[in-house]
């Protein structure tokens, strides 16, 4: 890229990639409140959900479900009960991958249903939206995120770029960028997933809680080769994350939320636990098929490279995947099996269970 590149350009560049990947790219101010007698998208600039659409697709989705159940459920979704962040945000989390629990009254009794926000199983029946220069104001302070991805209305992702000819302008100011949007616009990110930073070269993704040093390149497009180093990263990272079908299955399988300490910390997968998760799923249900040989291979691991958050992100795909599989995991040293076991236990959420620590053969047995 040459120095005379500006921050506008690589934002065309970005939304030019959000289209090719089948996204519909919104200009901001097109949808901003408008005069009275008008009627625009967002009734308000403290707006983050895009409220129309949002019920639209919770129509589309939920077609046996009265609509008062319904209404409950955008309430639900649309009310935030705790002054932390990260509270609400995994408050959001819950019901944006399990469903929003709802009770109504058919047939003279009472019944416990859930209704649903998105279409994990068919990435095509949801709608995916790029909205540049989208104005935000809460509490009189007025920020504009460069671009905010929104899945059925909801803010999912938001995409913070700097100019790479600008000395000054690092990823690491965008990374500071968004620490002040979280302190001065804290309801955008009350329904975040993924947060990206980049200056059009260089490229990283985080979540909400996620430090510095936990913003993490995105190293491949397809999984089986790493990008060749000429390509810019935010191409990469763009195309490697944000194919829908790939978006949907990281927020869905790939995402917990861990207590350390005394703050709570949301975690995604990198891109090699994501892949390798993927891949050794796929070789357990062929090895687990009537016809398969029962032997699924192995994982090799680094050091460092995140072994535990691996195991758990893939039991619990695995238990969606199969019929309620028995996991066992066998370790060889003591403060290894106290660790893997304080991980699986933090994650209970993406397993769908509390785990069980074995400390003898009648245990496990049992």
């Amino acid at each position: 890229m040459s120095n005379l590149i500006t921050e506008s350009e690589v934002e065309q560049v970005a939304l030019d990639i959000l289209s090719d990947l089948k996204y519909k790219v919104i200009y901001g101010p097109d949808i901003a409140p408008a005069p009275e007698g008008t009627r625009p998208e967002r009734k308000s600039y403290s707006e983050v959900v895009l409220v129309d659409r949002l019920k639209a697709a919770i129509d589309k989705l939920n077609p046996k479900i009265p609509s008062e159940a319904k209404e409950e459920a955008l309430k639900k979704v649309l009310r935030n009960d705790s002054p932390d962040l990260t509270v609400n945000n995994h408050q959001f989390h819950k019901m944006l991958v399990d469903g929003v629990d709802i009770e109504y009254r058919k047939d003279g009794r009472i019944i416990g249903d859930k209704v649903w926000l998105v279409d994990f199983k068919n990435p095509d029946n949801n709608e995916f939206l790029a909205i540049n220069q989208l104005t935000i104001i809460e509490d009189r302070n007025n920020r504009r995120p460069d671009i905010v991805i929104f899945i059925n209305g909801l803010p999912v992702g938001v995409i913070e770029l700097k100019n790479p000819a600008d000395e000054n302008a690092t990823i690491k100011t965008a990374f500071n960028q968004f620490e002040t949007y979280k302190a001065q616009i804290p309801s955008l990110f009350n329904y975040n997933e993924i947060l990206i930073i980049s200056d059009g070269i260089d490229a990283r993704s985080g979540t909400i809680s996620s430090l510095w040093e936990r913003f993490l390149p995105w190293k491949t497009i397809d999984g089986t080769k790493k990008a060749p180093s000429s390509m810019p990263q935010i191409e990469v990272l763009l195309r490697g994350m944000f194919e829908k079908r790939i978006l949907l299955d990281l927020i869905r399988h790939f995402v917990v939320f861990e207590k350390e300490k005394t703050r709570l910390v949301k975690k995604l997968a990198a891109y090699h636990q994501y892949h390798a998760v993927n891949k050794a799923i796929e070789a357990t249900l062929k090895a687990a098929a009537v016809k398969g040989d029962k032997r699924c291979g192995v994982v090799w691991h680094t050091q460092g490279s995140g072994k535990s958050l691996i195991m758990a992100f893939y039991t619990g795909k695995l238990v969606l995947a199969m019929d309620n599989p028995t996991v066992i995991l066998l370790t060889d040293r003591n403060d290894l099996d106290d660790q893997l076991f304080t991980t699986f236990g933090a994650c209970y959420e993406l397993l769908r269970q509390k785990p069980v620590q074995a400390d003898s053969r009648d245990k496990l047995k049992e």
